[in-house]
């Protein structure tokens, strides 16, 4: 099966999902959740780090599920597309530019809400991720 169908770019795009999960919460240590987010080298390379072993996550899930479904990856799609992943990850991780993107559109309010169970700031970073994951997709599951 080609990446370029329907069902290779859903099969992308649940590798990619399935691999954020398991990444951002539990390949990602408490000291890069502690720090990604810091001023300075300290929070770079935590950021780093994080950014470095989640993308060999969604690698392995994506190869685990080539295999799996005889699914035909092209490499140079393949490192575009967790390239996407990647630099948009680190971007919304370092905190900064995601809550001055919040700020520019009016959702700064929603940015900054943590009460009765619900942090803005968390929901608004997994949507980020979730969105530029689909973009990821297209750019992997287009290539034939």
């Amino acid at each position: 099966m080609s990446a370029a169908t329907p069902g290779g770019l859903a099969v992308v795009f649940v590798a990619l999902y399935a691999a954020h999960q398991v990444a951002d919460h539990w390949v990602q240590t408490q000291h890069q959740a502690d720090h990604k987010g810091r001023p300075g080298w300290v929070g770079r390379i935590a950021c780093f780090l994080h950014v470095a072993t989640y993308t060999a996550t969604a690698l392995v899930a994506l190869l685990a599920a080539a295999w799996r479904t005889g699914l035909e990856l092209s490499p140079a799609a393949t490192v575009a597309g967790l390239l996407v992943s990647a630099v948009t990850h680190y971007i919304a991780d370092r905190r900064t530019p995601l809550r001055i993107i919040a700020d520019r559109i009016g959702s700064g309010p929603f940015y900054r809400l943590n009460t009765a169970g619900m942090n803005g700031a968390y929901l608004l970073d997994q949507s980020w991720h979730i969105g530029w994951l689909f973009v990821a997709a297209l750019v992997i599951g287009g290539a034939a």
